[in-house]
């Protein structure tokens, strides 16, 4: 029984050393502009 609980624990560890080892390369970082603000129109007094 002892060691079926090694070999479950070596695969759960290779597994996730897999996993955690191939995400970090194929990360993709993509940066975006943010839309300038635009500027309320000021009260000219035109329709007081």
């Amino acid at each position: 029984m002892s060691k079926s609980i090694k070999v479950f624990g070596l695969l759960g560890l290779s597994v996730l050393l897999a996993a955690c080892g191939s995400s970090g390369s194929n990360e993709e970082v993509v940066i975006v502009d943010p839309e300038p603000i635009s500027v309320e129109p000021v009260n000219t007094g035109k329709f007081k």
